[in-house]
C-alpha cells in the first residue's frame, strides 16, 4: 500500500504534537518548584477554628533553628495575624485556613500563593531573606469586600523579631 508524502508528512507532524501536549503535561506536573496540595492533613471545622489548638490563636512560633511555623487564618475580608512578623534568613512554614469563604494566599513579589478552603489546611514553604515588607493579598474572589482584603508580612531582623515576640508575652 502507498501512503502519499503529504499523508506522511501530516501524520508524523500529528504525532510530533501529540508528544509535544504529553511532554508539556507530564513537565507541568512534575517540573522543578511545582507541588500539588496534598491530602496528608485531616480535615478540620471551619466553624470551630477557635477550638483547634493550631488556628485558636493564630501566630508566628520557632520549631527549630531558624524554622518558624505560621499559623494565619483568613476570613472576609482580612487575615490574622496582621501583619505576620518573621525573621531574616530562616525557614517560614505557612499554615493557612479560611473560616467562611474560599480564599488566595499570595506574598506579593514572591512565588507563594496558594488557595485557601474553609475545612482545609494550605501549606506552603518560604525561605526569607534581609529586612522587607510584603504584602498578603487574596487572589481568589471572596465577597463585596474582596478588594479589601490585604495584609502584610514583614521579614525583620532577628532581634527585632525577638524583641517584638517577648514584647508580645509581656502584654
Amino acid at each position: 500500500m502507498h501512503i502519499h508524502a503529504y499523508e506522511k508528512l501530516w501524520l508524523a507532524a500529528s504525532i510530533l504534537l501529540i508528544l509535544l501536549l504529553i511532554g508539556s503535561v507530564t513537565y507541568g506536573a512534575v517540573g522543578p518548584g511545582v507541588a500539588m496540595v496534598s491530602d496528608t492533613e485531616p480535615a478540620i471545622d471551619a466553624g470551630g477554628l477557635d477550638e483547634d489548638e493550631r488556628f485558636s490563636e493564630p501566630r508566628v512560633e520557632q520549631v527549630g533553628e531558624n524554622e518558624y511555623e505560621a499559623y494565619v487564618v483568613a476570613y472576609q475580608f482580612g487575615f490574622e495575624p496582621d501583619p505576620i512578623v518573621v525573621p531574616e534568613n530562616s525557614r517560614v512554614t505557612f499554615y493557612v485556613t479560611s473560616r467562611d469563604v474560599i480564599h488566595g494566599f499570595e506574598v506579593a513579589g514572591t512565588n507563594a500563593n496558594t488557595m485557601v478552603v474553609p475545612g482545609e489546611v494550605s501549606e506552603i514553604t518560604v525561605e526569607t531573606d534581609e529586612p522587607q515588607e510584603y504584602g498578603l493579598i487574596c487572589n481568589e474572589y471572596c465577597g463585596a469586600g474582596h478588594h479589601v482584603m490585604e495584609g502584610k508580612v514583614n521579614v525583620v531582623s532577628q532581634a527585632e523579631f525577638e524583641e517584638q515576640q517577648s514584647g508580645g508575652e509581656d502584654e
